[in-house]
């Protein structure tokens, strides 16, 4: 697989109204993300609603996403789990499927269970010895695990396969900075995430790309593009425009955006979120939408 850059959205988890997995809605939601001009997929993340979805369901999801891409872009499998079997036994299975990359969170379960610096460091020396695929580490607030850099950077340097980090903490940028100062070429990806609110300062530490939802792509990759072709004021000027629903996004709506936009657009019949996430308020969702007309969002008209 060529270096990726650019952005790598995660693409949501359709269920019907009833609650039931939508594999047609799937489908639809790997074509839309494809013309929004993405450079790969992610699936099964927390945006996906990974965890709330059960082994089987996993299974069927990442089979109609990977059938549907075709290879025409690469497809990013989360395998997150605290069990290191777990974890290997999807790695293999993503790969044998078709995946062009793994995502994973380091080992959590609630604040209290947390193994130590060795635990977690084998844990993806087990996942890497399984696969011959890229891993991206995901270093996010919601597992609770603290990932020093020099953490990052051992797990760059000695364990085959890990070369991409998507850093999504609070100041991402100065993690960013030193991840990439510490670990030279061992970094192949530098990503970040939070629906691209930091994009700007993570690229003016060296970030090469950002992992979004999948609401707004086509209007957020121009910001790596041009920023990583030198043009720093359009870059400046494309975040400028994007903000505002960014910003709505990612602290009001959250993985729910993408979905009820979907639904409004045809991609998908339902924006159904399952318990105990529930539906956005009309005043949220009426925010949404304005937002999202005024940047003309593919999503937004894609099925209709």
């Amino acid at each position: 697989m060529e270096k990726l850059t650019g952005i790598l959205p995660v693409a949501p988890t359709p269920f019907h109204a009833d609650g039931r997995v939508d594999e047609e809605g799937t489908r639809r939601v790997m074509d839309c993300m494809i013309d929004q001009g993405v450079d790969a997929i992610c699936i099964l993340a927390n945006y996906s609603e990974q965890f709330l979805l059960s082994d089987e369901e996993r299974a069927l999801v990442m089979r109609h996403s990977l059938e549907q891409v075709a290879g025409r872009v690469p497809v990013i499998v989360t395998v997150s789990h605290f069990s290191t079997d777990v974890v290997v036994a999807r790695a293999k299975a993503a790969e044998a499927m078709g995946a062009s990359m793994l995502m994973m969170m380091p080992p959590y379960h609630g604040v209290g269970l947390v193994p130590a610096p060795d635990g977690i460091f084998e844990h993806f020396q087990a996942v890497s010895d399984a696969v011959n695929i890229p891993i991206m580490v995901q270093d996010a607030p919601l597992s609770g695990v603290s990932l020093p850099v020099l953490v990052l950077v051992k797990m760059a340097q000695d364990i085959e396969n890990v070369s991409y980090f998507k850093i999504e903490t609070p100041f991402a940028a100065d993690k960013l900075a030193a991840l990439i100062e510490a670990g030279g070429d061992h970094i192949v990806g530098p990503f970040d995430g939070e629906e691209a609110v930091t994009l700007l300062a993570d690229l003016d530490a060296g970030c090469t790309g950002t992992m979004t939802s999948a609401l707004q792509p086509e209007k957020i990759r121009p910001i790596v593009t041009e920023y990583l072709a030198g043009n720093h004021d359009a870059a400046l000027d494309q975040w400028k425009l994007c903000l505002p629903l960014i910003n709505h996004e990612n602290r009001q709506c959250g993985l729910r955006a993408a979905k009820t936009v979907m639904m409004e657009g045809g991609v998908i019949g339902s924006d159904f979120v399952r318990h105990p996430l529930k539906p956005l308020s009309a005043r949220t969702k009426e925010r949404l939408i304005s937002l999202s007309q005024e940047l003309d969002l593919i999503a937004l008209k894609w099925g209709k």
